[in-house]
């Protein structure tokens, strides 16, 4: 099959389209050159034989990169109440997002939905299209350039399938979840997902990104500099941020904090694009304004919160129960609950974790909370790790 390559024929089949229980989809591009992902493809199907006799296919390919060809009618599909199911929609998500500035709703997640029924954290489409529509899939072209035309049918094919077999996968997981109730889970999961924050990059908060050792309010003040002026240079320039300044040279600078491009050059990090006269003037420029920040707008790290004496003991009890809860639920149990958040669990008195809210603190934070506060206690009988209530000592 050759991709749609015109915008009428684009137009039509996304009016049709529109009109079907779901559409799967799923996209290629590249971004190793580029601060933005090149879209490169973009593949979509529907049930097979909802089109009603109307002609089109029930599974395309649509080229970006043809010339002439406008995406508006695929950006208007996007926002049409459809729904539109994706497999790992993240980086998805984020090209459609930054093409329309909006997020493509009514949105599900596949992956999202294998984690909530069993099938493990993070699992792979190649994996869910082996248990649940039993098929293998040929993975030979998946280190594709999709830059480049033309596309071999082997290429194409390998693309297609991305959404064919995404079709039976999603009706399997939307059966599930409606027969177990967890319809609901899988919501609070992709709230995440679909907020539009979370494609936004604030060039005034990238500095926490970069891994530093000193947690100096002068020196951090520098690093948040350097990397505002790198997040917006490679935006403006479409360039990946670690070819401006990669995050150790960037440590670098802040360290040294030169005042002259003789200073700047000196340094073992510094690559040749910041070697360059302008970008030099530039970086020095970043370096001044960080150390000129008055006082009262340094920015801080707080200190690590202090843990309760005894907590590492209670939070591996947390974790014999939230073992015992995963099993009985038939989840990963890092869905429930990180191994960080039980250590805070434990060690702090107010933590703000995903765990104490939602569908977690229903299944497990609730009574993960009362074994910290000892109200209960976990108690081994028939049924595994059960929790019985405390009863204090006669006195």
């Amino acid at each position: 099959m050759q991709p749609v390559t015109d915008t009428d024929t684009l137009a039509a089949l996304c009016r049709a389209y529109a009109d079907a229980p779901f559409v799967t989809v799923d996209t290629e591009f590249m971004r190793e050159r580029t601060y933005y992902a090149q879209l490169c493809l973009v593949q979509m199907a529907r049930p097979e034989g909802s089109g009603g006799g109307d002609g089109l296919a029930d599974a395309v390919l649509i080229d970006p990169l043809a010339e002439g060809i406008d995406l508006a009618p695929l950006l208007e599909l996007m926002a049409r109440p459809v729904l539109k199911v994706f497999h790992a929609a993240r980086q998805d998500v984020e090209i459609f997002f930054n093409l329309a500035d909006e997020i493509p709703a009514p949105l599900f997640d596949t992956q999202i939905a294998a984690m909530v029924c069993g099938y493990g954290e993070q699992v792979g489409y190649e994996t869910l299209v082996r248990r649940i529509a039993k098929a293998e899939l040929d993975k030979s072209s998946r280190f594709t350039d999709w830059s480049h035309r033309p596309l071999s049918a082997k290429q194409l094919t390998y693309a297609l399938a991305d959404v064919t077999h995404l079709r039976p996968v999603y009706e399997a997981l939307a059966k599930r979840l409606d027969e177990s109730g967890r319809a609901g889970w899988v919501a609070e999961e992709m709230a995440v997902l679909t907020s539009p924050e979370t494609y936004r990059t604030d060039p005034d908060e990238v500095w926490r990104r970069v891994k530093a050792r000193s947690t100096s309010p002068r020196f951090l003040a520098v690093v948040r500099s350097l990397a505002r002026w790198r997040e917006l240079t490679a935006q403006a320039r479409d360039v990946p941020r670690n070819r401006i300044l990669k995050d150790d040279a960037l440590v670098e600078v802040a360290s040294a904090r030169p005042t002259s491009p003789e200073e700047l050059h000196k340094l073992r990090l510094l690559q040749r694009e910041g070697r360059k006269a302008e970008t030099s003037a530039e970086i020095l420029a970043a370096v001044a304004e960080g150390l000129a920040c008055p006082e009262d707008r340094l920015p801080r790290v707080p200190p690590p919160p202090r843990r309760k004496e005894g907590s590492a003991a209670v939070a591996d009890l947390l974790r014999v129960l939230l073992k015992a809860r995963a099993d009985q639920l038939g989840i990963a149990s890092k869905l429930l609950a990180s191994s960080s958040d039980l250590d805070a669990l434990a060690g702090e008195e107010a933590p703000d974790l995903p765990v104490l809210r939602g569908w977690r603190f229903e299944s497990f934070g609730r009574d993960a909370m009362r074994v910290r506060d000892g109200e209960v206690a976990l108690a081994v009988g028939r049924q595994g790790i059960e929790l019985i209530e405390h009863r204090p000592a006669a006195g």
